[in-house]
């Protein structure tokens, strides 16, 4: 306490004292590196989130249970398809909106509740990674990722009810696509291909 009081009274010692306390934490402080998109920031969830067993159970369950019951099987609605002409940064967003569908128009319908015994554990879980991302936008141009969307959308809306049956049939497609996305972890392959 001495040698601050010390420092306080002393120009140099004020000096002395920001060169070696105040510098370090500055330099090693996490800034954006120029030119960086602040926007991909808000784009990552913590590897954590997925490492959830009770929940991946949950959602492999549901997908295993509705893929049974799934009649088509020329069709895919989550698939590497989606990435066409998508940068690499912007694939979290992209999946952020898949997610974002399929909890909205398929998940959380009153049908599929009463239907799927886990299908509102799995939408609770799947809205709060989209809430966790709400800052996640895109870089640049949208107009790819507008049209792989909303060919996904008319590809479950011309399939009828069998197309929802095919979104939570693929739940764990979403799963896979969604942690390989948006966790800064190095990815491995998904277990499902197209």
């Amino acid at each position: 306490m001495a040698y601050l009081q010390t420092l306080s009274r002393s120009f140099p010692g004020w000096v002395f004292f920001c060169c070696c306390c105040c510098l370090p934490l500055l330099l090693t402080s996490s800034l954006p590196v120029r030119g960086a998109s602040m926007a991909h920031h808000g784009c990552r969830l913590r590897k954590t989130n997925f490492q959830q067993s009770y929940i991946r159970n949950r959602t492999y369950t549901l997908a295993k249970m509705a893929s049974a019951l799934d009649k088509d099987t020329d069709n895919r609605l989550i698939g590497q398809h989606l990435y066409v002409n998508i940068k690499e940064n912007n694939r979290c967003y992209l999946m952020k909106r898949v997610v974002e569908i399929v909890v909205k128009d398929v998940l959380l319908i009153t049908e599929v509740k009463n239907q799927y015994s886990y299908a509102g554990e799995v939408a609770q879980f799947l809205a709060s990674l989209t809430s966790e991302l709400s800052i996640c936008k895109s870089s640049g141009n949208r107009e790819h990722i507008e049209k792989n969307l909303e060919q996904m959308k008319n590809k479950m809306e011309q399939l009828g009810e069998n197309g929802k049956t095919k979104a939570i049939g693929e739940l764990d497609l979403l799963f896979d696509y969604m942690e390989n996305a948006c966790t800064d972890v190095p990815k491995g392959g998904n277990k499902k291909k197209n």
